[in-house]
C-alpha cells in the first residue's frame, strides 16, 4: 500500500465562545490571584503572557488584556490576532487611538509606546513570533484564516514616562 502525500488541511479554530471563555478564566486567574498566576516569560517554543494596559478610545477609561508575546531586545511584541478571527481586537484599536500605555510582566509594570513595524521589519518580527510559536501552532496557516493580516505591535520602553500604577484589577 502506497502512502497517500500529505494533504494540506486548514486549520482548525475552537468555537468563538470556548475562546472567549479561555480569555475570560484566564484574566479571573490573574484577578483572583493578586497578580501572581497569569503571566509568564517566553522561552523558545512558547510564548509569554503579558497584561497590555491600554486607555478605552470612546470611554477614556483603563482597559487590559492579556496578551502573548516575546522580547525582541528592551521591546515587546505582539499579535493583534483576536483569536484569529475577524476583526482586530480592542486593545489594538485602542493602541491606535493612543499608543502610550503599559504592560505588567512577571518582571513588573512599565510604561510603553505602541507602534506597528512595516516592510521588512514587519516580516522579521513575524518570523520571530514564529519561533515562540508552541509545537504545531503554524502561524502562517492560522493567518489564512483572515480575511486582513494580523497586525504586529511593538511595545517600546516609554523613557521617563511615569506608569500609571499596576492593580490586580481591569478589565
Amino acid at each position: 500500500m502506497v502512502a497517500s502525500p500529505a494533504r494540506s488541511r486548514r486549520p482548525r479554530i475552537p468555537p468563538r465562545v470556548v475562546v472567549r471563555s479561555a480569555w475570560a478564566i484566564h484574566r479571573a486567574v490573574y484577578r483572583l490571584s493578586g497578580g501572581r498566576r497569569g503571566l509568564t516569560r517566553p522561552r523558545l517554543g512558547r510564548y509569554g503572557m503579558l497584561r497590555l494596559r491600554t486607555i478605552g478610545r470612546r470611554t477614556g477609561e483603563e482597559r487590559a488584556a492579556i496578551v502573548a508575546y516575546y522580547l525582541d531586545g528592551a521591546s515587546c511584541v505582539v499579535v493583534a490576532m483576536n483569536g484569529w478571527a475577524e476583526p482586530h481586537p480592542a486593545w489594538l484599536l485602542n493602541l491606535r487611538a493612543e499608543p502610550l500605555a503599559a504592560v505588567d510582566t512577571v518582571d513588573g509594570a512599565r510604561a510603553v509606546v505602541a507602534r506597528e513595524p512595516e516592510g521588512a521589519e514587519r516580516e522579521r518580527l513575524w518570523v520571530g513570533y514564529r519561533a515562540y510559536s508552541p509545537p504545531g501552532d503554524e502561524l502562517d496557516d492560522y493567518q489564512t484564516l483572515r480575511a486582513t493580516p494580523a497586525v504586529v505591535v511593538v511595545l517600546d520602553p516609554a523613557p521617563g514616562v511615569p506608569d500609571r500604577g499596576a492593580d490586580a484589577g481591569g478589565r
